[in-house]
């Protein structure tokens, strides 16, 4: 009599217990956010589809490559493609360097970056000038990079101040050049998670402040990385956190997203920490993973068909 009593009890409390997780982990990861825009990503017209990065129509064809040549375990962070030279730039944190690599995820040279703490963020700008951001010092360095340089230091360059935004290690992490805007775009990475912008015509030279961007529509526990597609306009925001890969239009509202889990989108495995991400023209789309992985995902000829 008293086992048939207790029975129910337990079966109410677990349930109870049951719906406590769902509910945290459904606040934590943005999973009704992603369930509402998958339904409308379900609902996306072929011109819709044309008119934007779409990237359900992506499959990984390289992954988990081991990135050699000199940055083996330094922890590789950000991601920007530099459209001149046709070639990918990184930087590592553990050991402050910026390395140029092939479209194939071969390391082609290792430039020490002297003076800098923390580097987590890069995006290539115009006329060999390249930006990076120091998460550490919460600054921003803007250096010239040519076919013969071997070495950057920071020492005879000014540093743009970041303000002192987020918590130690959570400060302005994502960073990308825009342009069509003639702008970077800065992601914090969490405390509070957040997107800013800096007027910039593409030189060495930064003035103003940074700018609020809408930043509502994350559904993401953190930023990783940005990128801004050259075709579209519209900014790939990366969050290791959240195994997410989500698409902004050029006014800030969610268009399409992908997880980053194992056995989806082509994956075998999930991304360990994607750190990085970028885009070229062809819409193919480049990334890193800490400690020291890289990816290549493509659209699938069906859906570049389709559109």
């Amino acid at each position: 009599m008293t086992m048939s009593i207790l029975r129910p009890r337990w079966l109410l409390l677990a349930l109870l217990f049951a719906l406590v997780v769902l509910g945290v982990l459904t606040f934590l990861f943005h999973w009704d956010d992603r369930a509402r825009l998958w339904l409308h990503e379900q609902d996306a017209s072929q011109q819709e589809r044309a008119e934007s990065i779409w990237l359900p129509g992506y499959r990984a064809v390289i992954q988990a490559k081991p990135l050699k040549g000199g940055i083996e375990g330094q922890e590789t962070s950000d991601l920007a493609y530099n459209p001149v030279t046709r070639t990918l730039f990184t930087v590592t944190g553990k050991k402050p360097l910026l390395a140029e690599l092939s479209l194939t995820g071969d390391v082609l040279r290792v430039i020490p970056l002297l003076g800098m703490s923390n580097p987590e963020g890069v995006a290539v700008m115009e006329n060999g000038n390249i930006a990076v951001t120091d998460e550490r010092k919460n600054s921003l360095t803007i250096f010239h990079v040519d076919p013969q340089t071997r070495e950057l230091s920071t020492e005879k360059l000014s540093s743009f101040d970041l303000g002192p935004r987020g918590k130690k290690n959570k400060g302005i992490e994502g960073i990308a050049w825009d342009p069509r805007q003639q702008r970077l775009v800065l992601g914090q990475e969490r405390d509070p998670l957040a997107l800013f912008s800096l007027a910039s015509d593409g030189s060495a030279s930064l003035h103003g402040a940074l700018q609020a961007m809408p930043s509502g529509q994350l559904i993401m526990r953190n930023v990783s990385a940005l990128s801004i597609d050259p075709r579209t306009g519209h900014t790939l925001v990366l969050s290791a956190e959240s195994h997410l890969l989500l698409e902004l239009d050029e006014k800030g509202e969610p268009v399409s997203f992908i997880s980053l889990l194992g056995g989806l989108n082509g994956l075998h495995e999930k991304i360990p920490r994607a750190e990085g991400v970028a885009i070229d023209e062809q819409g193919t789309i480049y990334m890193v993973s800490e400690p020291d992985l890289f990816y290549v995902f493509k659209r699938e000829p069906e859906q570049a068909g389709a559109n």
